[in-house]
């Protein structure tokens, strides 16, 4: 049976009976198996906008080798790549359908998931939907709740400092004004 990945207690009813949330959650070395493992990524309410969280994370996933397939009802392309309406009209394999909408859209999304046949939904920061996600679970798919899979790729890649990424120009060890002082100036 796949497992869910949530950073957030699942209590009050997200197991089986039974069950405790920790026998439902898989560790990092789930998320890494996912993250090795699955290239093309459908992302659902990536925004055309360039300040939006979705966008940089598109960007970021696609500048590591990650295949994005946008999905957005009201854009045509993002990032140059063709903007699809809904998981349905893709057409193609999805291995992973990543979720940048609220949860109340997570149920109709996990559905088209399954008809779609990807192998895993991966549910952005702040969503989470138990219910869906245990219907994804039977179905067969992997979970993941609560989680940016950005920061669990740059967690596992090494890029992930105190200033939420690795830049190879600002580090520890750089901080410094001429006179040779350490920290912010």
């Amino acid at each position: 049976m796949a497992k869910i990945v949530c950073s957030l207690p699942t209590g009050g009813g997200a197991g089986k009976k039974g069950k405790s949330s920790e026998s439902l959650s898989a560790g990092p070395r789930e998320r890494l198996a996912i993250l090795r493992r699955y290239r093309r990524v459908a992302m659902v309410g990536l925004s055309p906008n360039p300040l939006r969280p979705s966008h940089f994370v598109a960007i970021y996933l696609s500048n590591r080798g990650y295949k994005i397939v946008p999905v957005n009802p009201v854009a045509t392309e993002i990032l140059g790549q063709r903007c699809f309406p809904s998981l349905r009209a893709i057409g193609g394999p999805v291995d992973v359908v990543d979720i940048f909408r609220d949860a109340i859209h997570v149920p109709g999304i996990v559905d088209e998931a399954i008809e779609i046949g990807a192998k895993v939904v991966w549910m952005q920061f702040g969503v989470v939907h138990e219910a869906a996600a245990r219907k994804a679970q039977d179905a067969g798919l992997e979970v993941v709740m609560d989680k940016c899979m950005k920061v669990e790729h740059a967690r596992f890649d090494g890029g992930l400092t105190a200033m939420g990424l690795r830049s190879d120009v600002i580090s520890a060890g750089t901080w410094g004004g001429p006179d040779g002082k350490r920290g912010l100036q």
